[in-house]
């Protein structure tokens, strides 16, 4: 995964303010991922250059609804990976993680204790291995909490169902009302923190998921309906499909545009590569319109703003900064969201200078600079035929198209 800058101000979740009825979100990532082939576990591999695990995150900061703070469960020996997972993101929403157990369930129970004491309201579980849950699903379980004390996501049955002995069927089971249970799952806190507590000394631990447990406690559990497409990361079939959709994913598109006057001076800045010109550029950085017209479609693709929302030209901060600075806090955003470029193409307008002999360098720095294969960048450069300002020779522009997947 491309370095992260941890400086960049976390803009994708703001949290609320404590009190005792705050929702808290446990993200279960504690697993070894034995059916799925690979030294990494699977909630830290990278799929389409984003771990797993940080999928998953992402997918919860940008719920339509607000979370206080995120707990996740981990195995200790992994916590280098989790680290790296969470790179970049807003840290003040992450609680310090905690270790899991031999099981799911006194995995959940571990994280559970960790959270008895900021006394929240209702608890929302989630596995680190579900990718592609639906946005508005977080919000749906938790609403469903008004007639239950747990309510789970849950696709609809439409296969036949076959029980077996051995390899002969001894039974078909019939499909109407059945439901295979997902994730997320939400609860009232207490309540399933007195049922995790209750399974101890009657040695039950053999509950595959937390529904169960409020279901032996005879609580009712209400079931939100959800989709096969929010399936598990779990043999490598699944991985194999999961590719298949992170590559058929939303794609977007921005525009960026820059232009500035020359001034006196023996060089300008295209796209991170000093050339030497007969003028310079009148600017409060280094007045590079590549990099800035980049810096503004990056920014598009996520409705982030523009540079001078992020880096205005009154703060004195940015005067003479290196603009290679402004794409790079713009990709950190675009990170953030999910988000990983594809294609850049770039038309510069100018009468002067010729990029002709310095084409083959811009490409290559740019390429560098947005983690690209030089093949991913298109670069063209054209005049305005004596026509305004910059026909005039009076000054450079640059429009960006960038593409990227989500």
């Amino acid at each position: 995964m491309p370095q992260l800058l941890a400086s960049i101000p976390a803009v994708v979740h703001k949290p609320r303010m404590g009190s005792p009825h705050d929702t808290y979100v446990v993200i279960v990532a504690a697993g070894r991922g034995s059916r799925m082939a690979g030294t990494v576990p699977k909630q830290y591999r990278l799929l389409g250059g984003v771990p797993v695990l940080r999928r998953a995150l992402l997918q919860v900061l940008n719920a339509r609804t607000t979370f206080h703070k995120i707990l996740v469960v981990i195995d200790p020996e992994h916590r280098s990976f989790y680290e790296q997972a969470l790179e970049g993101l807003p840290q003040d929403i992450f609680i310090e993680p905690v270790a899991g157990g031999e099981t799911r369930q006194e995995s959940v129970f571990a994280a559970l204790e960790a959270l008895a004491l900021l006394k929240p309201h209702h608890v929302v579980l989630h596995d680190a291995a579900r990718i592609f849950v639906a946005p508005d699903l977080f919000e749906k379980t938790i609403n469903a909490l008004g007639n239950a004390k747990g309510a789970i996501a849950a696709c609809r049955m439409t296969d036949t169902l076959k029980r077996t002995s051995g390899d002969i069927i001894s039974e078909t089971v019939a499909r109407e009302n059945l439901y295979a249970a997902q994730t997320p799952q939400a609860f009232d806190f207490e309540t399933l923190y007195s049922a995790h507590q209750a399974a101890l000394p009657e040695k039950r631990v053999d509950f595959t998921d937390d529904a169960s447990l409020l279901e032996w406690q005879g609580h009712q559990v209400a079931i939100v309906e959800s989709s096969a497409d929010n399936f598990k990361l779990t043999t490598d079939d699944d991985w194999q499909r999961a590719e298949k959709l992170v590559k058929a994913g939303a794609t977007k598109t921005a525009l960026g545009f820059d232009v500035h006057r020359f001034k006196s001076g023996d060089h300008v800045m295209l796209g991170g590569v000093k050339i030497p010109h007969n003028k310079g550029i009148d600017a409060h950085s280094d007045g590079d319109v590549i990099l800035h017209a980049l810096t503004d479609a990056i920014l598009g693709l996520i409705g982030a703003g523009d540079i001078g929302t992020h880096f205005p030209p009154s703060d004195a901060e940015w005067r003479g900064a290196s603009s290679h600075i402004f794409v790079e806090k713009s990709l950190q955003l675009l990170h953030e969201k999910g988000g990983m470029l594809t294609h850049c193409d770039v038309t510069l307008i100018s009468e002067s200078p010729k990029i002709g002999p310095h084409r083959d360098k811009i490409s290559a720095s740019i390429a560098q600079l947005i983690d690209l294969s030089i093949s991913a960048i298109g670069l063209k450069a054209t005049t305005a035929e004596g026509l305004g300002m910059i026909g005039n020779g009076e000054g450079i522009c640059a429009y960006v198209l960038v593409s990227a997947r989500f």
